[in-house]
């Protein structure tokens, strides 16, 4: 039981590491993140982003997350069952803003329920695939949004 349990808590930090990476930019750490032929298919409201393969993956982020965004991406609540040997799924809660500068402060603020799929390669745990549909988004342009702080201008391009 210890190992299934060491296995989840992996797991979680994987995920976790997952989020604060895209939030800062750090596309180094997200292209450690994913299986070489990982998916996602994150479905929005306003959006639908299907990718297949890492570095479209990695690229498409990279786009995204760049001096002009601010987000902030925290998961919760998480359900993981280790199916098997080297393969598990995990079933998280998103709680999420973002704040486009490059169109027009165009703010997004809402909740998903991720489904994810990992496995084990290499004797590490990896995101084979991720997938979400929204709880609930709520989209608004944001005339002043009185940023005192913003990580990503900090820092340069992802």
């Amino acid at each position: 039981m210890s190992l299934r349990l060491e296995d989840i808590e992996l797991i979680r930090r994987l995920k976790y590491s997952y989020s604060r990476a895209i939030d800062t930019g750090d596309m180094a750490t997200v292209a450690g993140l994913f299986a070489e032929d990982a998916t996602v298919d994150y479905r929005g409201g306003s959006y639908h982003v299907r990718l297949a393969g890492r570095d479209a993956i990695v690229a498409a982020l990279a786009g995204m997350f760049n001096p002009l965004f601010v987000g902030s991406h925290t998961v919760h609540m998480p359900v993981i069952d280790i199916v098997g040997e080297d393969e598990a799924t995990g079933t998280w809660t998103l709680l999420d803003y973002a704040l486009n500068l490059a169109e027009g402060n165009k703010t997004t603020v809402g909740a998903a329920i991720y489904r994810d799929r990992y496995v084990r390669q290499d004797g590490r745990w990896l995101i084979a695939h991720s997938e979400y549909d929204r709880v609930y988004e709520r989209v608004y342009v944001d005339p002043a949004p009185g940023l005192t702080a913003h990580f990503l201008a900090q820092r340069g391009a992802a």
